[in-house]
């Protein structure tokens, strides 16, 4: 019995701990994308792809050694006397039309190296090389684009919830209102007509505050969504003062030039280029040099022998039908068509900052705006419970004002997300680390 009492006092005391919810920094939510979002993964995957194809076009520069090996028995004169020369079998007491059944085992060894590829080979390894670069830059672009994704979640997520608190003020306010206006009617100084206004006005502002509660629960699903994780019961908590907000600062400069999807662009640009000199490299000769070594063994004739081979050869395309005239009109098509998007990513993305600019500094201004409106509001509303107190304000009057508080409140918490979001898309924007690193 004593050891079942501390076991319940055990699991009292520890489960509260255990199911309290883990606070999240932002730092900390970060980490976890890049490392668990499928996006991030993904453009892993295409550097991994980008880098394999580099090694592929390294090896032209490597020699090419096969091994091959084959067991034959025939009867044909053209393979079997083959066969039998292979094997230093010869004799000239044989029957040249009917050997008989000659079996031979091959086995071969070939050594091949590429001297000129008429460029093809330099012109595709710079390909390979640019079309890395590309993938990196792209995967940069996918990993600042996933941490404005993760700020995005976390600011929203702060911001459901601090407009939660915001209805819930208001909702304290109307209780504390309907009270007075209740005591005030069974004393006889109030129509029954106001009170039930005040009522109506406190379920309403009940509902909205469910409406409230039930996006801020949307919001922690979608932080777990943006982190990589499977959606969960829990609630997220967020580290109140996270000191990650406070790096987030007005970039000094509105240069985008360094924004990885331009310098992506400009790598295809370079690999493009590169595929327009493989394709005119199709007009060269290619020149191989190549050294082999036979071994043949036949059973039948009990001989064997070994033999060597060596060489160059140079291959010249002289004429294909137009197909190397074509592939040079494709690729120079291709080329002049990123050049096309290259241009115009430059031009959306001057469009973007500016945007962006103009977006921040209007959130600047409504946040300040909305501050002053606060204090405003918070001052009238204390006057005017007073005055209502003292039976010197309608009940319409108090609700018009109320109302007007807790708009207020709202539109103070919006502003001051909205600020940070929009800093966050002015950075992004810009080619900068939409969270800066301490």
């Amino acid at each position: 019995m004593r050891l079942l009492l501390l076991s319940a006092l055990a699991c009292s005391v520890l489960t509260p701990a255990a199911l309290r919810a883990e606070t999240w920094t932002l730092d900390r939510a970060v980490a976890t994308a890049l490392e668990r979002h499928p996006d991030a993964r993904v453009a892993q995957a295409r550097v991994d792809a980008a880098q394999s194809l580099v090694d592929q076009a390294q090896s032209a520069w490597r020699p090419q050694i096969s091994l091959s090996g084959r067991y034959t028995d025939t009867n044909s004169p053209m393979l079997a006397f083959g066969s039998i020369l292979n094997q230093r079998a010869f004799n000239f007491g044989l029957d040249f039309n009917r050997p008989g059944r000659i079996d031979n085992l091959n086995a071969a060894g070939t050594v091949a190296y590429n001297l000129y590829a008429g460029g093809r080979a330099t012109a595709g390894r710079s390909a390979a090389k640019a079309g890395t670069e590309a993938a990196s830059l792209d995967l940069r672009a996918a990993q600042q684009r996933l941490v404005a994704e993760v700020v995005r979640a976390a600011l929203n997520l702060r911001k459901a919830r601090e407009a939660v608190g915001a209805v819930e003020a208001g909702v304290h306010s109307y209780e504390a209102a309907v009270a007075v206006a209740r005591a005030r009617y069974d004393a006889g100084q109030l129509l029954k007509a106001d009170l039930l206004s005040l009522e109506v006005q406190l379920a309403q502002t009940r509902e909205t505050l469910a409406s409230a509660r039930h996006g801020a629960a949307l919001a922690s699903r979608a932080f777990h969504f943006v982190l990589g994780l499977e959606a969960t019961a829990e609630s997220v908590e967020l580290l109140d003062d996270d000191p990650a907000l406070a790096r987030l600062t007005v970039p000094a400069t509105g240069d985008f030039t360094q924004r990885p999807e331009l310098l992506g662009l400009q790598a295809r640009v370079r690999a493009a280029e590169a595929m327009v000199e493989a394709a005119r490299g199709a007009r060269r000769p290619n020149v191989n040099a190549f050294a082999s070594y036979h071994y043949d063994q036949g059973w039948k004739t009990d001989r064997h022998g070994d033999s060597w081979l060596a060489g160059l050869s140079v291959d010249l395309n002289v004429f294909d039908g137009g197909q190397t005239s074509g592939k040079i009109r494709q690729s120079g098509a291709e080329l002049t068509e990123v050049k096309e998007l290259l241009r115009k990513a430059t031009l959306g993305i001057g469009l973007e900052v500016e945007q962006a600019r103009l977006a921040h500094a209007n959130a600047n201004e409504r946040l300040a705006v909305s501050a002053r409106a606060v204090e405003q509001a918070a001052e009238s509303a204390a006057l005017s419970r007073a005055r209502f107190e003292k039976e010197a304000l309608l009940a319409a009057d108090l609700i018009g004002v109320e109302t007007r508080q807790l708009e207020a409140r709202l539109r103070r918490t919006f502003a001051a997300a909205d600020e940070r979001l929009a800093l966050v898309e002015l950075r992004l924007a810009l080619g900068l680390t939409p969270l800066p690193q301490p």
